[in-house]
């Protein structure tokens, strides 16, 4: 059976999958990143998780991956398959499509995580059938993938879709980027989880106890979440502007609050909008799994660009 293996990377656990035809998820499984043993294990783990994968394909399926699909954070140089760098990893200007693709012996595609993880939210999941989508996650920061026919639009430089650096609040928190101001200091689940425990005065309290207190009632809680969705729809007001979204797609741990977040937020956002069209505001579909299905993606984008040279040739 024709199959891909498709990996996602993240901060501490990576999951996998084996992936045929159409989508059809054949098997998938996760295992440890390993960070804290330094970014060469990580890379060696990563590579040693991707021949188990191989070798499970062979054993089943009787044939090994004709492709492989890998997304990882950071920085990431797609075109020239390069891991440039991670903050989470540690690691610098890592040839990983190279590395796989020797280990593997087969094509291999490499991702941004959240640029792949839209990919799937825009074919798949939530954005399916919308020309022009924009992802956003509100997890420990805000990331972006911008949805243009059926790819994610990378930028010349690899930094496109970087909505949370957005300067919402001129003078405002200082950000690590180096700039002050910017969204994901203020609409991110870690800035409302910050905001919410020094509130509150517990210190392992987070964004979904913010939520559950808006939702009973705390004025302390609804003035937080309310500063966050203020924010949160002035940075999504200057993504509108510029990219003009069908769909817009808002995922990732604050996300989770449903329409204690999305009522409000759609709101803010009509409010705002002037001239623009106001896009569809929808909860993402695939959860956790978009970046390992966005991964596979890639793989059968290969396989089917490679099949289309070799009729045509």
């Amino acid at each position: 059976m024709r199959h891909v293996i498709a990996l996602d990377v993240g901060g501490t656990g990576m999951k996998a999958a084996l992936i045929g035809a159409e989508g059809r998820l054949l098997y998938r499984t996760r295992r440890a990143t390993g960070r804290e043993r330094g970014p060469d294990a990580v890379v060696e783990g990563i590579l040693d998780f991707a021949a188990d994968l191989r070798s499970h394909g062979v054993e089943q399926y009787g044939e090994p991956a004709s492709a492989a699909g890998l997304a990882v954070p950071g920085i990431v140089d797609e075109e020239r398959g390069i891991a440039a760098y991670s903050a989470n990893l540690g690691w610098r200007d890592v040839p990983l499509r190279d590395l796989l693709a020797e280990r593997l012996g087969c094509p291999v595609a490499l991702g941004h995580d959240v640029r792949t993880g839209g990919l799937a939210e825009g074919r798949i999941g939530a954005g399916r059938g919308a020309d022009r989508f924009l992802f956003v996650p509100l997890g420990t920061g805000i990331a972006g993938a911008i949805g243009i026919g059926g790819r994610v639009e990378a930028g010349a430089h690899g930094f496109a879709g970087e909505i949370g650096h957005i300067v919402v609040r001129p003078e405002g928190a200082p950000c690590p980027c180096g700039q002050r101001g910017c969204l994901e200091r203020y609409a991110s689940a870690a800035a409302v989880s910050e905001a919410w425990a020094a509130a509150c005065g517990t210190p392992e309290a987070d964004a979904a106890d913010c939520a559950k207190a808006v939702v009973s009632g705390d004025p302390n809680a609804v003035r937080i979440w309310q500063d966050a969705i203020d924010a949160l729809a002035d940075g999504l007001l200057t993504a509108l502007t510029l990219l003009d979204p069908r769909t817009l797609i808002i995922g990732g741990g604050l996300a989770e609050a449903g329409e204690t977040l999305f009522t409000p937020l759609r709101d803010a956002v009509r409010e705002r909008v002037t001239f623009q069209k106001l896009p569809s505001v929808v909860p993402a579909a695939l959860g956790d799994t978009a970046g390992c299905l966005g991964a596979g993606l890639l793989a059968w984008d290969l396989l089917t660009s490679t099949d289309s040279t070799e009729e045509s040739a």
